[in-house]
């Protein structure tokens, strides 16, 4: 627990002035962030970043990051779009397969593309959501950090139904729901300091929605991990594991806000 607590100490200190000032300096940490998570999905499967494979997976993760503005220059300079740019990873990486004699299969190119679509995605919206404001980034980890407290505590106190014991055996149903009745009120809390443009009855339900996403990232998380019998994604996190274990509730939560349009 000690090292937990020194661990997320420094990590904010680090974190936060990033967050807070946000611009280039903010992009460019989230480009390293998703590149540490990229290495350890590919990890799990035994693919090196620095194989062709992972180069290519490399190369589809920061085209998929690119914010927007940045992606309308590439398009100027290369008149290329960014889904035309994915399109040229596919095709090289499937060519790739046949180079090496399927020692590279055709599910191996499947994991490198929906790795860095899970990774890519949900770390691209990081840096659209703070584009947007730091308010939303602010909401978003307030949501995660209080349904996984929630789940964490009420489901310790009160916890005896297995949620998902194939995947997570130490998650319970009384967690889960404890996790998002928490998120539900402190973001009551934050909408009477800082309110949003929106009514009460939509917040709770988008707050609802969102931290059942954030616990369903989680789940995906673990059940990746589970797949490929690793206790941790990484080690860069002492205590807590790896990139992809302290953000995989937020690679769900932020694309959700978005997509419901709550960030603006």
């Amino acid at each position: 627990m000690k090292q937990r607590i020194i661990t997320a100490v420094i990590a904010a200190a680090l974190f936060i002035p990033f967050v807070v000032y946000g611009q280039l300096p903010f992009t460019l940490l989230v480009y390293a962030m998703a590149a540490v998570g990229l290495y350890e999905i590919l990890k799990m499967k035994g693919i090196s970043i620095f194989s062709v494979p992972g180069i290519l997976g490399a190369f589809t993760l920061f085209t998929i990051l690119l914010p927007k503005n940045f992606a309308a220059k590439i398009i100027e300079i290369t008149s290329y779009t960014k889904f035309e740019l994915l399109i040229i990873a596919v095709i090289l990486l499937l060519v790739y397969s046949v180079i090496v004699k399927n020692h590279f299969t055709f599910d191996d190119v499947a994991f490198v593309i929906l790795s860095t679509l899970y990774v890519g995605i949900g770390f691209y919206y990081f840096i659209e959501t703070r584009e947007a404001g730091l308010v939303f980034v602010i909401f978003a980890l307030l949501i995660v950090w209080t349904t996984d407290s929630g789940a964490y505590f009420i489901g310790r106190r009160f916890g005896k139904n297995k949620l998902w014991p194939e995947i997570s055996p130490n998650k319970t149903v009384e967690g889960f729901v404890g996790g998002i009745a928490v998120a539900v009120m402190a973001a009551v809390i934050m909408q009477l300091i800082v309110p949003f443009n929106i009514s009460w009855l939509l917040l709770i339900i988008i707050v609802i929605v969102s931290s059942i996403f954030g616990q369903m990232g989680d789940l995906v998380e673990s059940a990746i991990k589970r797949h490929y019998d690793v206790k941790d994604s990484g080690t860069i996190l002492p205590g807590h594991g790896g990139i992809l274990d302290r953000f995989d509730s937020l690679l769900f939560v932020l694309p959700l806000l978005n997509l419901l349009h709550f960030v603006s």
